[in-house]
């Protein structure tokens, strides 16, 4: 028998995704392969992650001058920072002397140290101190410091990008903020993260959060029960898309329950429904009524990821003494519906494994799983 998935020997050819490149209703998902090989991963990460914009996380996290949060984003470690000047910056996460990770988790430091020689830089990434290299002849501290990379933020979100010639982070959002303007989200704070690591390919993931069609199979017991509508997909100016549907409560609440007051500026279709979001290429942010919440994605190699989970409220909702009572609903909800998409994410990585598995074709519901594979290519230089 003919094994029809397995991985060609030149996998960047564009003979390969001929038929991914067709309109959405004639067109075929990528090869399976595209979610396993080492060379396809390797050229997502060059092309990819190491030349655009990355969401990385929320500005409360960095809520005051020393604070950091380090992460991996396809296989570079970095680091973001505020500095006593209050400036938000980011840096590789390695040491200027052999390389050592300079800091993990998150914390608060008045400097960056090296764990292994004690090399010190300070928060705007100068190296401040080196002992022992004062007899290393043509040395300097000068020309040592951390290598770094563009941090910019939006609306209180971080942004990463390791690509000098990349083009400024407005840009790249194109008329993004416009549309979402009504959520007012500068007038939102941080309230929770959470994280899991996965058994599957970034891609995945995202193409599951950006489609309807598996809702009333996967989501049966939780958001499927919330009666919405079907709306054509979003797309705008700048490296975005999208979905909108309408309904009546809030989408970050069960079916049927009562939360917290709307948000006062909404207007136009934000006061009708929600807008789910894909920053290309791994951030999904979700806006409703009353809150944002959103999935960020980091690629750890063709079949493993990192998801988190964040969700922020109005400051004015944040500071209600019920606060903590009521929020517990939104926690219920999420948890029980991001687990459920964790879940089978990972179940359509095992089966893309087989040998056997092969491309398939797109339902009219799924078009901006279409649209990520062709940004993919693009953003990879594949021609079509």
């Amino acid at each position: 028998m003919a094994i029809r998935g397995e991985q060609p020997d030149h996998v960047l050819d564009p003979l390969h995704f001929a038929a991914v490149r067709r309109p959405l209703l004639q067109a075929e998902s990528l090869p399976p392969w595209c979610y396993m090989s080492e060379a396809f991963y390797a050229r997502e990460a060059r092309a990819i992650f190491g030349r655009g914009w990355n969401f990385v996380g929320h500005a409360d996290q960095l809520a005051g001058a020393g604070a950091y949060v380090t992460g991996v984003l396809a296989g570079v470690p970095f680091i973001v920072v505020r500095g006593a000047d209050g400036i938000i910056r980011g840096f590789a996460n390695t040491c200027r002397h052999r390389g050592a990770l300079l800091m993990e988790g998150t914390g608060q430091a008045s400097a960056i140290r090296c764990p292994y020689h004690s090399w010190t830089y300070d928060l705007t990434g100068r190296l401040r101190g080196a002992a022992g290299m004062e007899h290393t002849e043509g040395f300097s501290l000068a020309e040592n410091g951390l290598v770094a990379f563009r941090a910019e933020v939006w609306a209180g979100l971080v942004f990463l990008c390791m690509d000098a010639q990349a083009e400024p982070l407005a840009a790249y959002l194109g008329d993004l903020p416009a549309l979402l303007a009504p959520y007012a989200i500068d007038d939102m704070t941080l309230v929770r993260l959470k994280s899991w690591d996965l058994a599957c390919n970034w891609k995945l993931y995202v193409e599951n959060a950006m489609e309807s069609y598996h809702v009333p199979t996967v989501h049966t017991k939780t958001i499927q029960r919330q009666a919405r509508d079907i709306n054509p997909p979003l797309f705008g100016q700048g490296q975005w898309c999208g979905l909108f549907t309408r309904h009546t409560g809030s989408r970050a609440l069960e079916a049927g329950e009562t939360g917290f007051p709307y948000i006062p500026s909404l207007q136009g279709d934000s006061a009708e429904g929600t807008h789910y979001i894909l920053l290309y290429p791994t951030t999904m942010l979700a806006l409703t009524f009353d809150c944002m919440w959103w999935l960020e994605v980091y690629p750890a190699g063709p079949l493993h990821c990192q998801v988190r989970s964040g969700a922020c409220f109005p400051k004015a909702v944040r500071a209600r003494s019920d606060f903590d009572t009521v929020v517990e609903k939104y926690y219920r909800r999420w948890d029980r519906s991001i687990v459920e998409d964790n879940d089978i994410s990972e179940i359509q990585q095992r089966g893309l494994s087989s040998p056997f598995a092969r491309a398939g074709r797109y339902s009219h519901l799924e078009p901006l799983v279409h649209s990520l594979a062709n940004w993919v290519l693009d953003r990879m230089e594949i021609a079509p």
